[in-house]
């Protein structure tokens, strides 16, 4: 008899000038999350300038990962996937969300999701209760 197992997964979210990171159970729904906006940063340019946004995530998304996991009470070996914002978005900033996930996936030997950004919008709300 097969028993039932949650799946914890990362998810990376860096397609613009936000660096966002979450932490989902599948039993538990949403554990921790984090976000970093740069809006300040751009606000003096009027909007956003993708080189900016590139380096702002290198030094955001690390430790808002260290943050998410340990407001979650998880450690990366913990992690049964880890997912990203594949696009649209500007190239640099998907880049370094992409590099991240892959690098984890590769190191803990676990699966990494590129997520559609505008289908995960859409399909956002199936994670809400009723």
């Amino acid at each position: 008899m097969q028993t039932h197992r949650n799946v914890l997964v990362l998810g990376i979210e860096t397609s613009c000038d936000e660096t966002g990171l979450a932490l989902y159970d599948s039993d538990r729904g949403l554990v921790a999350h984090a976000l970093h906006s740069q809006v300040a940063m751009h606000g003096v340019y009027g909007g956003v300038v993708p080189e900016l946004a590139s380096r702002d995530h290198v030094r955001r998304v690390v430790p808002l990962a260290q943050q998410v996991l340990a407001e979650g009470g998880a450690k990366l070996s913990d992690l049964d996937g880890i997912a990203y914002t594949q696009g649209p978005g500007l190239a640099g900033a998907l880049l370094v969300g992409a590099s991240v996930a892959s690098a984890l996936g590769y190191a803990l030997g676990k699966p990494v999701i590129g997520v559609h950004h505008l289908e995960a919008h859409l399909l956002s709300p199936l994670l809400a209760d009723p």
